[in-house]
């Protein structure tokens, strides 16, 4: 088949280079301009261009697709599917309609659960049991186009970085298996009950709330790994938590309510919130507690709990 693939981020880089393992022509690549990055903020492509550019494959970088000029070069490719995968931009229906079998998405959650852009860390932190992809044909709506093809996987502890990579690879496989053969698998309509959103992650989520329960707080840190990073502040510093464990019944000390300082108050707290425990780095929090595994401090690699107190000591009492 003659396709255009339309993808930016590293988790499309596995569905474009399975199409064209697949024997597929893609002929031509859609992406994201380049974005200064780094120190020197040079101009920096996209993970999906530098792909394309391996594979000899023309990158087209528009900022936007709805000029007429822009949809008169995407027609122009006379392309029989799009397939999409995280491109970062809406597809206006000229484009939509332009190849002969339409846009072809690549949707990581059960739909019509978490439509929108960050459908994985959602999922976590809503501590869904499972999600998965779906091969969505694209229409004008936000993600409200029939499925042609899903597959699941539980959650369980998996942490952001890690779905990313399982639905990334679960994606590929799966729009290669209805690109064989697009008729055996027909769109069939999303259901009209469940559907949710997944907003775009604010900065401001990322900042530890020490209100929720240990159990929201883990999710929360499992949701953000490996970036943007959950973090707290210490001394005036952020220092991220990038893995913990929730404390069971019998594992760290009881009453956690009765363990904070006299002091440990103010708007929105209560005794324990962020209260610092022990010499373990066990942490109260609305109910339970958590302890740390994994913590970065800025501009510092990734160490244990041991060794960041080691130089960067965090007594017990400390209200974070």
């Amino acid at each position: 088949m003659r396709i255009i693939f339309m993808g930016t981020p590293d988790f499309s880089v596995p569905v474009l280079r399975a199409i064209v393992d697949a024997g597929h022509q893609v002929v031509a690549v859609y992406s994201q301009p380049p974005r200064r990055a780094g120190r020197g903020k040079a101009l920096t492509p996209t993970p999906v261009a530098r792909a394309a550019e391996t594979l000899g494959i023309a990158v087209r970088t528009p900022v936007s697709l709805r000029d007429a000029e822009a949809q008169t070069a995407f027609a122009a490719l006379d392309a029989d599917v799009a397939v999409v995968a995280a491109y970062g931009l809406i597809l206006p229906r000229a484009v939509l309609d332009a190849p002969r079998g339409g846009c072809l998405n690549v949707h990581a959650s059960l739909l019509p659960r978490w439509r929108g852009a960050a459908p994985i860390q959602r999922a976590i932190l809503a501590g869904d049991a499972e999600t998965g992809v779906c091969i969505m044909q694209m229409e004008a709506g936000l993600d409200t186009g029939p499925v042609r093809l899903e597959d699941r996987t539980p959650i369980a502890d998996k942490t952001a970085g890690v779905l990313t990579d399982e639905l990334s690879a679960m994606g590929a496989r799966l729009m290669v298996t209805v690109l064989a053969d697009i008729n055996a698998y027909p769109a069939v309509p999303q259901p009209e009950q469940g559907v949710t959103y997944a907003a775009k992650i604010d900065k401001a989520e990322t900042r530890i709330d020490w209100s929720q329960s240990a159990e929201q707080v883990e999710r929360q840190v499992r949701a953000f790994n490996p970036v943007p990073g959950a973090w707290f502040e210490m001394a005036g510093e952020r220092v991220k938590v990038l893995a913990c464990q929730v404390l069971r019944p019998g594992e760290g000390r009881e009453h956690l309510e009765n363990s904070a300082p006299a002091d440990a108050s103010g708007p929105g707290l209560r005794r324990g919130d962020g209260v610092v425990l022990d010499a373990a780095l066990t942490i109260a929090c609305g109910s339970g507690a958590i302890r740390p595994t994994l913590l970065q401090r800025a501009g510092r690699g990734v160490v244990t709990a041991d060794e960041l107190l080691r130089g960067f000591p965090i007594p017990a009492g400390t209200h974070l």
